[in-house]
C-alpha cells in the first residue's frame, strides 16, 4: 500500500466531489448546486465509459492507500468515502442500470424540470430558460439511451413507460408556472422545446412497449454480488441468509405487535373504518400538513427529544404525476447537500388516505423530525 496522508485523502475527496457535481447537473440541482442548471447529464457511450474510468481510477487510488498511523475519525473517513465508491462502481459494474433499466433516462428527464420547480431558489424566468435548455437536450439524450439499453428489464421498463405516460402534467402545468416572465420569443423556444421534448418522451416509451414482450422480466445480482454489496458499500458485518432471517423475524415481531394495539382495527388499511376521508386532494394535504403540531406535542409530552427553535415548518405538496408509477406514497425532499432553505415533502395521491391520517401519519412526522434534527441539531441534544 502507499504510504499517504488524510490530507491526501481529503484531497482525492474533495476533486472527485467537484467532478461527481459537474457530471451529473441535474443531480447537482436536486442537490440545491444549480451552477449547471441549463445541462442534463451526458449519456453517450463515450462519456459513461469516461465515468466508469474515473471512478475505477480514484477507487484504486483509495484502496491503496494505507491507514497507518491516522487517527480514528480519518480513517473513519477513509471507509466511508471508500465505501461511496465502491457503490458508484458496483453500479457500473454489476448493476448495469444504464444498459438495463430505462427509468435511469426518464428520472433524468423529469428530475430535471422538477429540481428547477420544487424551491424558489431564482426568480421564474431564470429558472423557465435553464428548463428550456433542459428540455432541448432531452431528445438527444433519449436517443442515447435507446443505443445504451443492451439487456432492459421488463419490470423496470414497465415502470418507466408509466412515467414517460404519466410526464405531460409536469412539462405543461408545473413548469408552465415559471413561464410568467418570458418575453414572446422566450416563451416560444420554452414550449417548442417543451414538445419536441415531450414528442421524445412518448416516442421512447412507444420504443421500449414494443419490446417489452422479448425482455427479461427481471435479473438478480446474485448471492455472491450481494454480500459484496452488504460488506463493501453497506458496511454490515453481515450475510445474504441473516439479512434474510431479520426480515422474517421483524415480519412476526410487527404481527405480534399489532395484536397488542388498544384497537386491533388501527392496523387495517380497510379505508372503511376511517371515520371521515377528505373529500379532495387538497383538503387531505391541509388535513397532512396540520398535524405537525400534534407531532411537536406528542414528542414534548413524551420528553422524547429536545426540538431547536431553529426547525422550520413542515410542508406537503402534491407530487407530479410523473413521479407517481415509482413514488406512489410520496417522497421525502429533505433539504439537499448546498440547500439553505426548508425542508418540504412531497406527496402523491388520495390512494392511501386512512392509514396516512392516523397513526402512520404521526411515524412518518417523528421521521421528518429526527431525520432533520439528528443532521442538524444533534450539537444541541439533551
Amino acid at each position: 500500500m502507499k504510504r499517504m496522508s488524510p490530507q491526501d485523502l481529503h484531497k482525492a475527496a474533495e476533486e472527485f466531489y467537484r467532478w461527481r457535481d459537474e457530471n451529473y447537473p441535474v443531480g447537482s440541482s436536486d442537490n440545491g448546486l444549480h451552477k449547471w442548471d441549463d445541462r442534463l447529464t451526458d449519456y453517450s457511450s463515450s462519456a459513461l465509459a469516461a465515468r466508469r474510468a474515473h471512478v475505477e481510477s480514484v477507487l484504486a487510488l483509495v484502496r491503496g492507500m494505507s491507514t497507518e498511523g491516522w487517527r480514528k475519525e480519518d480513517k473513519i473517513d477513509w471507509v466511508l468515502f471508500r465505501a461511496q465508491l465502491e457503490g458508484d462502481e458496483f453500479g457500473s459494474r454489476v448493476l448495469r442500470f444504464t444498459e438495463t433499466n430505462p427509468l435511469i433516462y426518464l428520472d433524468e428527464c423529469s428530475n430535471a424540470i422538477f429540481s428547477l420547480l420544487k424551491k424558489d431558489y431564482d426568480t421564474p424566468r431564470n429558472r423557465a430558460l435553464s428548463a428550456t435548455a433542459r428540455l432541448a437536450g432531452m431528445p438527444a439524450l433519449l436517443e442515447h439511451a435507446k443505443q445504451n439499453l443492451k439487456e432492459p428489464v421488463r419490470l423496470y421498463s414497465r415502470l418507466a413507460v408509466d412515467s414517460a405516460r404519466s410526464i405531460d402534467s409536469l412539462f405543461k402545468d408545473s413548469l408552465m408556472t415559471l413561464a410568467t416572465g418570458l418575453d414572446q420569443s422566450e416563451m416560444g423556444r420554452l414550449v417548442a422545446a417543451r414538445d419536441s421534448a415531450l414528442e421524445a418522451i412518448h416516442g421512447f416509451a412507444d420504443y421500449l412497449e414494443a419490446e417489452l414482450p422479448t425482455m427479461a422480466e427481471f435479473t438478480a445480482m446474485g448471492e455472491e454480488n450481494y454480500n459484496y454489496m452488504l460488506k463493501h458499500i453497506y458496511l454490515l458485518p453481515l450475510e445474504a441468509e441473516q439479512v434474510a432471517m431479520l426480515g422474517e423475524v421483524e415480519l412476526a415481531r410487527y404481527r405480534a405487535l399489532e395484536s397488542m394495539l388498544p384497537d386491533p382495527a388501527m392496523a387495517n388499511p380497510d379505508p372503511s373504518r376511517s371515520k371521515y376521508v377528505p373529500k379532495d386532494q387538497a383538503e387531505f394535504l391541509k388535513a397532512y400538513e396540520s398535524r405537525e403540531a400534534e407531532t411537536i406535542q406528542f414528542l414534548k409530552d413524551k420528553r422524547l427529544v429536545t426540538l431547536p427553535q431553529y426547525l422550520g415548518p413542515f410542508h406537503i405538496r402534491q407530487l407530479p404525476d410523473a413521479f407517481k408509477p415509482t413514488s406512489p406514497g410520496g417522497f421525502m425532499n429533505p433539504p439537499g447537500l448546498y440547500d439553505k432553505d426548508e425542508l418540504v415533502i412531497d406527496h402523491s395521491t388520495l390512494n392511501e388516505l386512512p392509514r396516512l391520517l392516523n397513526l402512520a401519519t404521526l411515524v412518518a412526522m417523528l421521521a421528518w423530525l429526527s431525520r432533520h434534527y439528528f443532521v442538524i441539531g444533534a450539537p444541541s441534544m439533551r
